[in-house]
């Protein structure tokens, strides 16, 4: 058996394909979950506690967090960052908070996993009143 060596276009040819693979999942990874940790840290200004309804939850996306309100007055957050590849979630629908990346699906008052491929459960924010607004992430 001989052994040739791989002609230059098969070489660039590999070489652009692995390129092409890359650049997937850059955009998969790194562009659909945004820069930054998957959890504030620093205080997040997040306006009117009333714009997360009672029972309710409210995803704010740009800030990768969800909060919740289970009674009046009383809040969590989660954040919106899917443990599974770091996409940001993309909806609450019918009591679930959805990623769209991947399918995974969480609880979005307790971030329990409800459905993979998910693991692990969305991490714990802080999140309190200041001066009449939600804060959530770390006091400054």
């Amino acid at each position: 058996m001989s052994c040739q060596p791989a002609s230059r276009r098969t070489v660039l040819r590999g070489a652009a394909l692995a390129g092409v693979a890359g650049l997937g999942v850059a955009a998969c990874s790194a562009g659909a979950g945004g820069p930054g940790p998957a959890t504030p840290t620093a205080p997040v200004d997040l306006g009117a506690p009333d714009a997360v309804p009672v029972g309710g939850t409210k995803l704010y996306r740009e800030d990768r967090l969800l909060v919740a309100q289970p009674a009046k007055g009383q809040f969590t957050a989660r954040s919106a960052v899917c443990t599974h590849s770091g996409c940001t979630l993309s909806k609450i629908e019918d009591g679930e908070a959805k990623c769209p990346c991947h399918g995974s699906r969480f609880d979005p008052v307790t971030g329990k996993v409800l459905d993979g491929p998910a693991g692990a459960p969305l991490p714990a924010v802080p999140v309190r009143l200041e001066g009449g607004k939600l804060v959530a992430g770390p006091k400054a």
